[in-house]
């Protein structure tokens, strides 16, 4: 395998990696390493089955299908589909789904370790992904900032914080009734240290965050909307296009993201699977 390095501060591109096969143990642990240092991995030029994906993505840690379930795969729940193509005036998958910064599953108990997107078809303008470093966020703020926000809990449930417009492209994904009945409200630290890497980075300042223990709602959402324009600025942006095969993982407890809106017109399809971390004892 070859790593090389993407244009911004983080991320790397892998060449040389077959992954429709198990990998060898010494290969494997270069990706795993490679991923919590970089953030971001593209794998190029891959050719994968659904069963593919799912066995790589498995060694990861485990895949929690997607509340939205009538968009999993019709043979993996474990993957979602995101596409704007539709099959009898039907849609095949989320079309607009998650265009706002936000980290997945930051709404659950257990969040989400990395996300794997496989490029399937790639339009011809836009569907890109921003990501936002969080370990460099932290880092910037001043010391007066770090210090009020260390210690501070925020409040994380299924949405889009800054988007509750049910008929707007940038609002989180729309719930069915029955969907909507499965998600809670879950408490999770503003400053987060990384599971694996024992870093400090700001978590999910975007998104899924609709409060803070302790705080007053107006102070809360000025302090949250605060943090995630510092945690957005493009100085921690990297933007990364899709070819058709790439293979996409990237690490959530230290990254925020952003989907980019496409012409509904212009086919994209991607397979998306999700791992969570693992619940500490």
């Amino acid at each position: 395998m070859e790593f090389r390095k993407l244009s911004g501060s983080f991320g790397v591109e892998v060449h040389g990696a077959d992954i429709s096969h198990p990998l060898p143990a010494t290969d494997f642990e270069n990706l795993w390493n490679a991923l919590f240092e970089n953030q971001v991995l593209v794998l190029k030029a891959q050719n994968l089955s659904a069963k593919e994906f799912l066995a790589f993505a498995n060694c990861f840690g485990r895949p929690e299908p997607h509340v939205i379930d009538q968009f999993h795969h019709p043979e993996h729940a474990d993957i979602l589909v995101l596409s704007n193509r539709k099959r009898n005036g039907e849609p095949v998958g989320l079309a607009d789904a998650g265009t706002y910064f936000h980290t997945d599953y930051s709404y659950l108990e257990v969040p989400a370790r990395c996300t794997m997107l496989y490029s399937i078809e790639v339009p011809k303008k836009g569907g890109d992904t921003l990501f936002a470093d969080q370990y460099a966020a932290y880092e910037g703020l001043p010391e007066a900032m770090q210090r009020r926000v260390d210690g501070l809990v925020a409040l994380h449930h299924y949405g889009n914080r800054d988007d509750l417009d049910e008929s707007s492209r940038t609002v989180a994904s729309v719930l069915t009734e029955e969907q909507e009945s499965k998600m809670v409200w879950v408490r999770h630290p503003i400053v987060r240290r990384h599971p694996v890497t024992g870093r400090k980075a700001l978590y999910a300042v975007s998104g899924s965050s609709f409060g803070i223990e302790g705080m007053a709602r107006d102070e809360s959402h000025a302090l949250l909307g605060e943090l995630a324009r510092h945690a957005t600025q493009d100085k921690y942006q990297l933007r990364l296009k899709y070819g058709v095969g790439d293979l996409v993982i990237w690490d959530n407890a230290s990254l925020l993201h952003s989907a980019t809106l496409t012409d509904p017109e212009d086919p994209r399809t991607l397979w998306r699977i999700t791992v969570k971390e693992e619940r500490k004892p």
